[in-house]
């Protein structure tokens, strides 16, 4: 039995994952979290197959959750559901320990044979995102968001989602100075000089 962990913050979303789950022999939701700090607290107090994890959740979420998920539980294999497109996403998640990647338009034809194929030990991911983790990244050409670091991209989703240097600092326990830091480093190696400057980025790219 392929015990299952399912973190989403949208009630109406776990329901369905649930349902789709419910009928699919082998598979078991085994817990069930509305944010990325009590999907933490559930890891670290049992045993999971797999967590499904939403990228975008109050409070720990996105990369900096990966990360803490498999620093507590280095075997549990991670399957991100994301809202957001793979080629936006998917190469960051896999770098930071998820072992597959699932937009929510998708779910209802793939949840199924995606969490069996991270579960037996595989990566579920397309191939135009398999491309782009190979070599994206290092390509000249490559968006200027990917020459972020996980952090400093972490602050840019937050910052072009219209949070401030204040409310990003409590939420990700950094200090108002550090955020304004990172701030200041995403301007530059972005080539921007404002935030309204990233806001539109982010709407050309579909990064919001």
């Amino acid at each position: 039995m392929i015990r299952v962990l399912l973190a989403d913050d949208h009630t109406l979303v776990r329901e369905g994952l649930k349902q789709l789950l419910s009928v699919a022999p082998g598979i078991a939701v085994a817990g069930e979290a509305a944010d990325g700090d009590a999907a933490l607290a559930l890891v670290k107090a049992n045993d999971y197959d797999i967590a499904v994890l939403d990228m975008s959740m109050p409070g720990l979420a996105g990369i900096d959750l990966i990360k803490r998920v498999k620093l507590e539980k280095p075997k549990l294999r991670v399957l991100v559901l994301s809202m957001h497109g793979e080629q936006q996403y998917a190469a960051r998640a896999l770098k930071a320990g998820a072992s597959g990647y699932l937009t929510k338009d998708s779910a209802a034809v793939q949840l199924v044979s995606a969490i069996r194929k991270v579960a037996a030990g595989g990566v579920h991911i397309s191939e135009a995102a398999a491309a782009l983790l190979l070599d994206g990244s290092a390509s000249a050409d490559a968006p200027p968001h990917t020459r972020l670091s996980d952090r400093e991209f972490e602050i840019f989703r937050a910052l072009v989602a219209g949070e401030s240097v204040s409310d990003i600092a409590n939420r990700l326990h950094l200090s108002a100075k550090t955020v304004s830091t990172h701030k200041t480093r995403i301007l530059q190696k972005m080539g921007m000089g404002s935030a309204a400057e990233l806001v539109r980025y982010a709407v050309e790219k579909k990064l919001l």
